[in-house]
């Protein structure tokens, strides 16, 4: 099992259309394309909970935001894809948070930014125009990679996805045990952490040949 940790910020994997950079910044990066790989922002779930009287912290979408541009300021990437659920609910779609977002937008400019459209999207809806997002439907192919936003099965390719949030949970000295974010590999299939602070986690119980790699 491995761990991705202040001492190993990333960690290479070898398939078979070519070299993945999994990176404790929670995304995925293709080095011969230059694309980079996000899922599971949920822009707008805190101040969401927080319309609904439920007390969580504010400050999180900035928090995210800041976040993505540490990873595209380590990776310099030509590319960034959502692998969905950029926005969490309908309410993210407020003029404090749209502000905050162009504003990011403005400072990656340079760099064209992809939605496959998830779950939460399809209710939150697309994000305006001026963001310069395209948004597409998955399975959306970049060579063998299947960009999608739920786990599924894609013929020839291997599907890069979110949705689940995965977690593992790793047990210490005592009864100390430590439950962090991970990417699952499976055979046609790697799942992305959620990226997204105040998102949650599925714990998963890796097969036979399947491998976690924890995210410290």
């Amino acid at each position: 099992m491995n761990l991705l940790s202040s001492h190993c910020s990333a960690h290479e994997i070898q398939t078979r259309f070519g070299v993945l950079v999994l990176s404790h910044h929670k995304v995925v990066f293709d080095p011969l394309r230059r694309a980079l790989f996000v899922a599971d922002v949920h822009l707008g779930k805190a101040a969401t909970f927080r319309s609904l009287g439920v007390p969580v912290p504010a400050g999180t979408t900035q928090e995210n935001l800041d976040r993505l541009s540490l990873a595209i300021n380590a990776f310099k990437p030509e590319s960034l894809c959502f692998l969905g659920d950029l926005l969490h609910a309908k309410a993210a779609q407020n003029s404090e948070l749209l502000g905050k977002l162009m504003l990011w937008r403005a400072q990656h400019a340079e760099i064209e930014m992809t939605l496959v459209r998830g779950n939460h999207d399809s209710k939150a809806g697309d994000p305006p125009a001026a963001l310069s997002i395209s948004v597409v439907e998955e399975p959306f192919m970049l060579g063998g990679f299947a960009l999608c936003h739920h786990p599924q099965q894609v013929a020839n390719a291997l599907v890069l996805a979110g949705h689940e949030h995965p977690v593992v949970v790793l047990n210490g000295k005592g009864r100390s045990r430590a439950r962090l974010p991970c990417f699952y590999l499976k055979t046609d299939q790697l799942i992305l952490p959620s990226f997204g602070s105040f998102t949650g986690g599925y714990s998963v119980n890796p097969r036979a040949g399947e491998a976690v790699f924890p995210v410290v």
